[in-house]
C-alpha cells in the first residue's frame, strides 16, 4: 500500500457508520458482526449498547485489508464475507475477487480505477501475532490512545462566577464553548462536597482519564471558585465542577444558593466525601437541598418550560444522587451488616435528622477503600454509566435547553443576601430565594420569589398588616359589591365622576367628600344632611389594612387635591382674562359665579345694565343677582332681603330686588332643581375666598400653590430638574406636576391629559409621559 500511496492514490479507510462522526473520520476498527468500518467514537458509542457489547472487532493497522463491501459471503461460507482484493476509487467501495468480476467486468465500470490490496498474511503469521499480543489488549490500548488524543483538546471554562453572574451570555456561545453539536442530546453531571475533598480530581478521573481538565491544587486555597464546566464527548455529558462547602468565603449565602441552581439543572449529582465516616452535614445538605428544590425551583423550572416553549419538561423529578465515599481505615457502609441494604441505612440516617430527600429520583451509595494510592475510580465509573443510560426519569436534552434553564434560575434568584444570614439549622433558608422587601408598616417580609415584580406579580406577606398613622394604610371596599362576591376598592374624593369640575368642587365645599363605586355610583357624601351623618364604615364600606411596600404609591385617603383643582381653574381663567385686558378680580369673580350659578340666574356676561334702573355697568361695578327672579341689579336696586324658600334658600333672608320684595305675597310657585341652589350656597363662601385668590395674578402663584399642594406631590423647592428628561428648570422652563405620580416634569414631558381616578381626578388632567404609557386606568 505504501507504493500506492506514493502515487497519490487515496487508500485511507473512512468510517462507514456515521453514528457520531458523520462519516468524516478515519476508520480505526472493523466489526465483522456490524459489517462496517468504524472510527473510535462510533465504535465506542455503538458497542456500549447491551446488544452489541460482545461483537468481535478488529483493530485497523497499517496494511489492513478490509472485507468486501458488496458480498455477504456464499458458496458454503456460512455468510462470512471475503477479504477485498481491490478498491474502486470511483465507487469508493472495497471489492473481493468475485464481486469485482460481477460488478466491474463490463460496461462503464470496466474503466474505473482499481487499486489492488496486498495479499492476506499466511496463517502462521496471523497466529504469531495473536499469540504475542491478545487482540482485546490491542483494542483496549489503541482505544485508550485514541481517547487520550481526543481529550487533549478538551478544557474547562467558567460558567458562573462567585457573584452568581453568568459568564456565558447566550446559548450560541454556550454551544460553541462546549464544542458540541447544538442538536446533540446531553445530560448534566455535577459534583458537590466540602472544600478539599478532591472533587475536581474525581471528575478528571471519572470522565477524562485523569487529564487535568478541572484545575487541582495542593495549596490551602480553594482551586475552584464559582462554577466550571466541560464537555465529555464520549458519554455526551456536560460535567460541572462546583466550589466546596465550608470554604473561606465572605458571601457564603450567595455561593450556597449557587449550588442549588446547579443542582436544579443536573441529571446526576456526585456528593464526594473523604471522611472515614459519613457526617451529618452530608444528609442535612441533601435534605435541605431537596426541600428548597421542591419549594422554590420546581415552579420556576415549569415556568421556564412554558416561557421558552421547550418540549422537554425540566422539573418532572429531581436528579439522581451518588454518594461517593472513599475511606482509608474504616469499612464501607453496609459491609459489616450484610442483612441490611445500603439504601435502608441511608434512609435511616435521613430520618434521624428529620430530612427527607423526596426531590431526588434516587440516592445511591458507592464506596471504595484506598489502602494505598491511587484511588480506584472504576466502580464509580460503572455506577455513573448505569445511571446515565437510564432515561426513565430524566431525559437528555439539547445544550440550549440546559443553558436557558440555568439562565432563568440565575435571573430569578440573584442579588445580595442582606446581613449574610448564618444558617446553623438549614443549608438553604427561605431568605436565600424569597423577595427581600419588608412592609414599612408592620415589618413582614414578602413571601414571593425573588424578582417577582418583573413578571407583574405583586408583593405578598404571610401575615396580616397593622395600621400605621404614618402611612395611613387603611383602604375602603364597597360593601354592596363585597356582598355580591366582588372586591372593589373605593377612594374618597372631591366630586362624582358625573359632575363637572366646578360643580363638583362646589358640592364638595357644601356637602363634603364623596365615595363613588364604579358599579354602584355615589354611595356616600360626608355632609349629606345638616346633622346625623353616619360614618361610611358603619354603612357603605368595609375597611381593610394593607401592607406598605417600598416604592409603592401609598394610599390616597384625603381630599387634598381640592384646593389644587380650584387653583388650576383660577389660573386658567387668570391667563384668559389677562389676554382680554379685563380687570382680574372682577373677571375671576364673574366667571366663578357663572360656573356655579343656579339655572334660573342670568349669566354675568349677559348683564350689561341694571334690570330696574337700566344703569350701565362699568368694569369696576358689582353686579347682584336677585335670589327670587335671577335678574341682575345694581346695589341700589337690590338692597332688600327676604326669605325665598321656594328657590331652596331656606327661611333666612337673602338678597332680592326691590320689585320682588314688593311682590313677595303674590309670587308663584317655582320649580327648580335643588342642585343648582346648593352650588350657589357654596358660591357665597367661595367668592369671598376669591378675595384672596384674585391676587394670585399679582402674588407669585408658587406661594398659593404650595399651600394647596396635594400630599403626594413633590414640593416645588425640591424639584430642580424634570423627572423624565432631566432638564434643569429655569425661569423660562416651567415646573408642572404629574397628577398621577406627583413628580415634577416640564411641559414637553407632560403633553397628555387623562383622568386619574385613583387620585381623585375624574376629569382629564396633566400626566407625565411615563404615567401615560401605563396600561389600564390610572
Amino acid at each position: 500500500l505504501s507504493e500506492i500511496a506514493e502515487k497519490g492514490v487515496n487508500t485511507s479507510l473512512i468510517c462507514q457508520e456515521s453514528y457520531v462522526c458523520g462519516g468524516s473520520e478515519e476508520a480505526a476498527f472493523e466489526c465483522d458482526e456490524c459489517k462496517s468500518l468504524q472510527c473510535v467514537r462510533c465504535e465506542l458509542e455503538l458497542h456500549r449498547q447491551e446488544s452489541l457489547k460482545n461483537h468481535e472487532r478488529v483493530q485497523i493497522r497499517p496494511g489492513h485489508v478490509p472485507c468486501c463491501d458488496n458480498c455477504k459471503g456464499g458458496n458454503g461460507d456460512n455468510g462470512k464475507r471475503h477479504r477485498s482484493v481491490v478498491r474502486c476509487q470511483n465507487c469508493k467501495v472495497n471489492l473481493c475477487q468475485d464481486c469485482q468480476k460481477r460488478t466491474h467486468s463490463g460496461g462503464n465500470k470496466k474503466k474505473h480505477q482499481l487499486t489492488s490490496y496486498p495479499p492476506p498474511p499466511k496463517p502462521a503469521e496471523v497466529k504469531s501475532v495473536q499469540t504475542s499480543v491478545p487482540p482485546a489488549v490491542q483494542i483496549a490500548d489503541e482505544t485508550k490512545s485514541q481517547k487520550t488524543k481526543l481529550l487533549e483538546k478538551i478544557s474547562s471554562f467558567l460558567l458562573v462566577d462567585e457573584n452568581e453572574e453568568m459568564q456565558i451570555k447566550d446559548e450560541s456561545s454556550f454551544v460553541k464553548t462546549l464544542s458540541c453539536n447544538p442538536d446533540q442530546l446531553l445530560k448534566v453531571v455535577s459534583i458537590f462536597g466540602n472544600t478539599g475533598e478532591g472533587k475536581s480530581h474525581t471528575l478528571n478521573h471519572a470522565f477524562f482519564m485523569g487529564r487535568e481538565v478541572f484545575k487541582t491544587s495542593p495549596t490551602q486555597e480553594s482551586c475552584t471558585v464559582g462554577v466550571w464546566a466541560a464537555f465529555d464527548p464520549f458519554r455526551k455529558v456536560v460535567v460541572i465542577d462546583t466550589e466546596g462547602l465550608l470554604g473561606n468565603s465572605s458571601k457564603q449565602g450567595q455561593r450556597t444558593r449557587l449550588l442549588l441552581k446547579v443542582l436544579a439543572i443536573s441529571d446526576l449529582i456526585i456528593y464526594r466525601t473523604h471522611a472515614d465516616r459519613l457526617h451529618d452535614d452530608l444528609f442535612k445538605f441533601l435534605g435541605d437541598a431537596s426541600d428548597a428544590y421542591l419549594k422554590h425551583f420546581t415552579k420556576e423550572l415549569k415556568a421556564t418550560t412554558a416561557r421558552c416553549g421547550l418540549d422537554v419538561p425540566l422539573s418532572t423529578l429531581g436528579p439522581a444522587v451518588v454518594i461517593f465515599h472513599e475511606t482509608v481505615h474504616t469499612k464501607l457502609l453496609g459491609s459489616d451488616k450484610s442483612s441490611e441494604s445500603v439504601d435502608r441505612l441511608l434512609s435511616e440516617r435521613f430520618k434521624k435528622l428529620s430530612r427527607f430527600p423526596e426531590a431526588f429520583s434516587s440516592v445511591q451509595y458507592w464506596g471504595t477503600q484506598t489502602l494505598s494510592p491511587p484511588t480506584d475510580f472504576r466502580g464509580l465509573q460503572n455506577k455513573l454509566e448505569q445511571l446515565l443510560d437510564n432515561n426513565a426519569t430524566r431525559s437528555p436534552r439539547t445544550p440550549v435547553v440546559i443553558f436557558k434553564a440555568l439562565q432563568a434560575l440565575s435571573e430569578r434568584f440573584n442579588g445580595e443576601i442582606t446581613g449574610e444570614l448564618v444558617a446553623h439549622s438549614c443549608f438553604f433558608p427561605d431568605e436565600y430565594f424569597t423577595c427581600s422587601s419588608l412592609c414599612l408598616s408592620c415589618g413582614s417580609g414578602c413571601k414571593n420569589s425573588m424578582n417577582h415584580l418583573i413578571e407583574g406579580v405583586c408583593h405578598e406577606a404571610k401575615r396580616r398588616c397593622r395600621y400605621s398613622v404614618q402611612y395611613d394604610n387603611r383602604i375602603y371596599t364597597c360593601k354592596t359589591c363585597y356582598e355580591g362576591g366582588k372586591e372593589v376598592i373605593v377612594v374618597p374624593k372631591t366630586s362624582a365622576s358625573s359632575d363637572s369640575p366646578w360643580m363638583g368642587l362646589a358640592k364638595y365645599a357644601w356637602s363634603g367628600y364623596v365615595i363613588e363605586c364604579p358599579n354602584c355610583g355615589v354611595i356616600y357624601r360626608s355632609r349629606q344632611y345638616w346633622y346625623g351623618n353616619q360614618d361610611p364604615v358603619d354603612t357603605v364600606v368595609r375597611t381593610e389594612i394593607q401592607h406598605v411596600w417600598p416604592g409603592s404609591d401609598g394610599f390616597l385617603k384625603d381630599n387634598s387635591n381640592a384646593a389644587q383643582r380650584l387653583l388650576d381653574g383660577v389660573n386658567l381663567v387668570a391667563q384668559s382674562v389677562s389676554e382680554l385686558s379685563v380687570k382680574p378680580a372682577k373677571a375671576v369673580t364673574s366667571w366663578l359665579t357663572d360656573q356655579i350659578a343656579p339655572a334660573y340666574w342670568k349669566p354675568n356676561s349677559l348683564i350689561l345694565v341694571c334690570h330696574k334702573c337700566h344703569a350701565v355697568f362699568q368694569d369696576n361695578d358689582t353686579k347682584h343677582h336677585c335670589r327670587a327672579c335671577g335678574e341682575g341689579f345694581c346695589d341700589g336696586c337690590s338692597s332688600k332681603a327676604a326669605p325665598v324658600p321656594e328657590r331652596g334658600w331656606g327661611l333666612a333672608p337673602v338678597r332680592v330686588c326691590d320689585i320682588c320684595f314688593e311682590q313677595r305675597m303674590i309670587e308663584a310657585e317655582l320649580e327648580e332643581e335643588e342642585g343648582g341652589t346648593l352650588a350657589r350656597k357654596v358660591g357665597e363662601a367661595v367668592t369671598n375666598t376669591i378675595g384672596v385668590v384674585v391676587t394670585a395674578i399679582d402674588i407669585p402663584l408658587g406661594l398659593v400653590k404650595d399651600a394647596a399642594r396635594p400630599a403626594y406631590w413633590v414640593p416645588d423647592q425640591d424639584i430642580l430638574s424634570c423627572h423624565n428628561c432631566q432638564r434643569e428648570f429655569t425661569a423660562k422652563l416651567s415646573k408642572h406636576h404629574c397628577r398621577a405620580c406627583g413628580q415634577g416634569v416640564c411641559d414637553d414631558c407632560s403633553p397628555e391629559r387623562r383622568p386619574v381616578p385613583s387620585r381623585g381626578w375624574d376629569h382629564p388632567v396633566r400626566v407625565c409621559a411615563s404615567c401615560n404609557q401605563k396600561p389600564g386606568e390610572l
